[in-house]
C-alpha cells in the first residue's frame, strides 16, 4: 500500500495530470515497475488574500495590521479573506501573545490593557482559516503597539511605613510621598476623622495637625492627574508614634567572639544580635558598625546580623599585621530624643586553611665536580608556597641515598649535598625527585599538600693531572750544626691549572724523625750525629686532599756530615740530579671505601648467618 501526499499546492489550471513511475522490490523477487497517473480536477477551494495567504510557503508573510495605544482595546479591528463567508472560522495557532482572536476573525487587545513601555511592542499572530468543508488557509498578522506619550500616575511602592517620636508638634513634617506622572496632585482619602495629618497637594509633604501621642495611624493617600482626574493611583502609609525611652537597648550577646576559617564566603553571618528595650521593638533599632579601617571594611551589618563583607584572607601581610584578629564595634541606636545607643564589641579570629599546593622552581639543574668531597654542597631547591607563612616547606628525596643516588637534602633549607662517590664515566647526570611538603598552613596538621619536583645534577669530569716537581730526584749535602733546626732544601712543585694548594708528606726514610716538612721546605733536626750518615727520603706531593691517589713522589738523598768530621774543601751545598741512573719509585695503593648501607647490610647478614649456624649446632647436639 502506497500513500501519496502533495508537497506543494495543487492547481488544476496549471497542471491537471501527473505521471508517476513506481518501482517496488520484495526480498527474493524481481523488481516490479508500474505507472501511476494522478489527475487533478478543479474544485471549490479556500484561498486567503495576499500578503496574508501562505501561497505554498513554509511560513506566512507578516502584515502590519494596525497600531493602538496602550490601554485601548482592538475590538472591531479585524481582517476578511477574499472569500469571506459567515461559515468561516478563525483559530489562533500560537499562544505567546496577549492578544486574542475571536472565531469571527476579530483581533482583541488584552482586557487589562498593554504593559506600559517606552519602546514599540510587536506581537505576531499565526492564524488559520477553515470553511465548513474542511478547506483551510493560513497566514500571519503583526500588531505594533506604540508607546504612550503621557505618563500614567503611579506610586513607586503601594505601601510604606514611617516612625515618629512621641511629642511631635503641630505642622511638623512627618514624611513626604512621591508619585510619578504629569500634573500630580495629592490628597488623604482616609481617615476623615480624627484628622491627625494633612498633606500638601502639590509637594506631597505630610504634616501633623496636633501634638502626637503614642499610637498608630493608617493613611490612604491618593495621587491623580489634575488635568485627567481619572488617571489616579493610591498607596497606604503606616504612621507609628513611638514612645520615648530613657534606657539604651539591651543586646544579646553583649560581646561577640568568633573563630572562622579564612575561606568563609562574603555574605556569611557571623553573629545575630537580639536587642530589646522597654518601649522598642527590633524594627525601630538602627545597627551600625565602627572600628579600624583594616577591620571595618571586612564586615557589614544587615539589620541585626553581622556579615562578612570581603574575603578574610589569612595569607596576606595586612592580616599578619593585626595578628589575624579583626576587631569592630556594633552600635545599636534606638529612636527618640535624644537617641540612645549600645555598643557590642566584636572579635573575629581568622584561622588558616591550606589552599595552595607548593610550586617547584623553574629549571632546577645543578653541576658538581666528580671530585667533590663528602658533604659538599651541590645547590638549593627553592620551592614556593602562597599559604602563610610563605614558603614554609619541608624537603625530602624520593628514595634513600645509594650508589645510584649519592645525594641527600636538608629537610628545612632544601640544600642538596654529596654523600657518596661520584664518577662522571659511570653517571654523567642524576635525576632526583624532590618532594615539597608544606607545613603550618592549616589548623589541622593532617591537611598538608605536597608536590614532586624533578631536579637534575650534572657531574663534571676533572682531568687526571698530578703535581709536577722539578727536579724529582735531588742529592744534598749539609753539615750538621748545633742548636735549632736547619733548612735543607725547598721543593719546587706546581699544581694543576686550577691552582689548588699542594700538600707535602714524608712517607719514607724518616724513621728516626730527623727531618721535618713545613709546607715545601725540608728542615733537619740535629741529633748529635757522631759519624756521617746518608738519608734517602720519599716526599709525597698531593694536588687535592679530596683525590688522595693523584700525587707525585720526590726522592731526596741527604748526606749529613758532623761538625768535627773533615769535610771536603768546598763548603757549598751540592745539589745535583742523578740523570744517568734516575731513581724511580713505584707505589701502588689499593683502597676500598664501601658505602654506609653496604656495611649495614653486611653486618645484619653476618649476624643472621651466625644465628643460623648456632641453631643448627644446637639441633645436632640435641639429637
Amino acid at each position: 500500500q502506497v500513500t501519496l501526499r502533495a508537497s506543494a499546492e495543487l492547481d488544476a489550471r496549471q497542471v491537471n495530470q501527473y505521471s508517476l513511475t513506481l518501482r517496488a522490490t520484495c526480498p527474493g523477487e524481481d523488481e516490479v515497475e508500474k505507472w501511476l497517473f494522478v489527475r487533478v480536477t478543479a474544485g471549490q477551494t479556500l484561498r486567503c488574500d495576499t500578503p496574508f495567504a501562505t501561497a505554498g510557503r513554509s511560513q506566512g508573510q507578516e502584515q502590519p495590521w494596525g497600531q493602538w495605544n496602550p490601554g485601548r482595546g482592538v475590538g472591531g479591528q479585524g481582517f476578511l479573506p477574499s472569500s469571506h463567508h459567515p461559515s468561516l472560522q478563525f483559530r489562533l495557532r500560537n499562544n505567546d501573545t496577549p492578544l486574542t482572536l475571536t472565531r469571527r476573525g476579530l483581533v482583541l487587545a488584552p482586557a487589562s490593557g498593554f504593559d506600559p513601555s517606552n519602546d514599540t511592542q510587536t506581537f505576531r499572530l499565526e492564524i488559520e482559516v477553515m470553511d465548513r468543508h474542511g478547506h483551510n488557509c493560513s497566514g500571519a498578522v503583526r500588531v505594533e503597539v506604540l508607546p504612550s506619550h503621557r505618563l500614567r500616575v503611579t506610586f513607586l511602592k503601594p505601601q510604606w511605613a514611617v516612625t515618629v517620636p512621641e511629642g511631635t508638634g503641630p505642622l511638623e513634617v512627618v514624611t513626604r510621598v512621591h508619585a510619578s506622572g504629569d500634573n500630580i496632585r495629592y490628597a488623604i482619602l482616609a481617615p476623615v476623622a480624627p484628622r491627625l495629618f494633612t498633606i500638601d497637594e502639590v509637594t506631597g509633604e505630610i504634616r501633623s495637625t496636633r501634638q502626637l501621642e503614642v499610637g498608630h495611624a493608617r493613611l490612604l493617600i491618593q495621587a491623580y492627574n489634575a488635568l485627567h482626574p481619572a488617571d489616579r493611583a493610591t498607596a497606604t502609609l503606616n504612621v507609628t508614634v513611638q514612645g520615648t525611652d530613657r534606657r539604651a537597648p539591651s543586646c544579646v550577646p553583649a560581646i561577640s567572639v568568633s573563630q572562622v576559617p579564612e575561606t568563609m564566603s562574603p555574605g556569611s553571618t557571623l553573629v545575630t544580635l537580639r536587642c530589646t528595650g522597654s518601649a522598642s521593638i527590633e524594627g525601630w533599632l538602627h545597627y551600625g558598625l565602627e572600628g579600624p579601617p583594616a577591620s571595618h571594611s571586612r564586615f557589614r551589618m544587615e539589620g541585626p546580623r553581622l556579615q562578612v563583607n570581603t574575603t578574610l584572607d589569612y595569607d596576606s601581610e595586612a592580616a599578619a599585621a593585626v595578628g589575624f584578629q579583626f576587631t569592630a564595634t556594633i552600635v545599636v541606636t534606638a529612636g527618640g530624643k535624644p537617641p540612645r545607643s549600645t555598643r557590642v564589641p566584636v572579635l573575629v579570629m581568622v584561622t588558616p586553611v591550606n589552599e595552595f599546593t607548593p610550586v617547584c622552581p623553574n629549571g632546577a639543574a645543578f653541576t658538581v665536580l666528580e671530585t667533590a668531597a663528602f658533604g659538599s654542597a651541590v645547590g638549593r631547591v627553592a620551592g614556593t608556597d602562597r599559604d602563610y607563612p610563605p614558603d614554609s616547606l619541608e624537603y625530602s628525596l624520593e628514595g634513600a641515598p645509594s650508589p645510584v643516588q649519592p645525594f641527600s637534602i636538608d629537610t628545612h633549607t632544601g640544600e642538596i649535598r654529596v654523600v657518596g662517590p661520584l664518577d662522571s664515566e659511570q653517571h654523567k647526570s642524576y635525576k632526583l625527585t624532590v618532594r615539597l611538603t608544606d607545613t603550618h598552613n592549616d589548623l589541622d596538621p593532617a591537611k598538608r599538600r605536597s608536590r614532586l619536583c624533578d631536579v637534575t645534577v650534572h657531574v663534571q669530569a676533572v682531568p687526571d693531572q698530578v703535581p709536577v716537581c722539578n727536579p724529582e730526584v735531588q742529592e744534598l749535602r749539609i753539615m750538621a750544626r748545633s742548636g735549632g733546626r736547619q733548612p735543607v732544601t725547598r721543593l719546587a712543585c706546581q699544581s694543576s691549572p686550577d691552582g689548588a694548594m699542594l700538600a707535602y708528606t714524608i712517607t719514607g726514610g724518616n724513621e728516626d724523625g730527623c727531618f721535618q716538612l713545613e709546607g715545601n721546605t725540608l728542615f733537619y733536626l740535629p741529633d748529635d750525629l757522631a759519624e756521617p750518615r746518608t738519608f734517602v727520603l720519599l716526599v709525597e706531593v698531593q694536588g687535592s686532599p679530596s683525590v688522595p691517589h693523584r700525587s707525585t713522589m720526590v726522592a731526596l738523598v741527604v748526606h749529613i756530615t758532623p761538625r768535627s768530621t773533615p769535610v771536603p774543601p768546598s763548603t757549598t751545598t751540592l745539589r745535583m740530579t742523578l740523570r744517568k741512573e734516575p731513581l724511580v719509585i713505584v707505589r701502588t695503593e689499593a683502597a676500598w671505601h664501601p658505602p654506609a648501607w653496604f656495611v649495614a647490610v653486611l653486618t645484619v647478614s653476618s649476624a643472621l648467618l651466625l644465628a643460623t649456624l648456632g641453631c643448627v649446632a644446637r639441633t645436632l647436639l640435641c639429637r
